[in-house]
């Protein structure tokens, strides 16, 4: 696992862990809980967008990624298909040497940006996400 040493915030040199974890806590509607007995899942609206170890047990982390995003970031070192997930477009950081704060975040919130679009929009009304989401015209009229 990378070290930031004393610096705080977002660096590029590597993955922070803890930082990824705090950026997923942070996105609207966002819940996380204990799956598996040592597997900690970040959901929105009880529908997964990340998952790593518990703890000690936490060596990497899984998201999901756009179909054509698959091949490409799994061709990269350090970045293999999630297991049990893959055939889901699941990918894993296995080295988090290997993706930077940055690149980290951009994933991990378009994991969630995936997610959340498959919601129902009442759910992503209630949530607050329908106007966040990409892709989603702008309503012409409150409803």
């Amino acid at each position: 696992m990378c070290v930031n040493g004393n610096r705080a915030g977002w660096h590029n040199g590597c993955m922070d862990l803890e930082l990824a974890l705090a950026f997923c806590r942070a996105l609207p509607g966002a819940t996380e809980d204990i799956k598996w007995e040592s597997n900690l899942v970040f959901s929105v609206a009880a529908k997964m967008f990340a998952v790593t170890g518990v703890d000690g047990a936490a060596d990497g982390i899984s998201f999901k990624v756009e179909r054509e995003r698959f091949l490409e970031l799994t061709d990269r070192p350090g970045i293999i298909p999630a297991p049990y997930l893959a055939r889901a477009q699941w990918v894993r950081i296995v080295d988090l040497r290997k993706v930077g704060d940055a690149e980290a975040a951009a994933l991990l919130r378009r994991s969630y940006e995936l997610v959340a679009a498959r919601l129902s929009k009442k759910i992503q009304r209630e949530l607050g996400l329908h106007h966040a989401l990409p892709g989603d015209p702008p309503s012409s009229a409150a409803r």
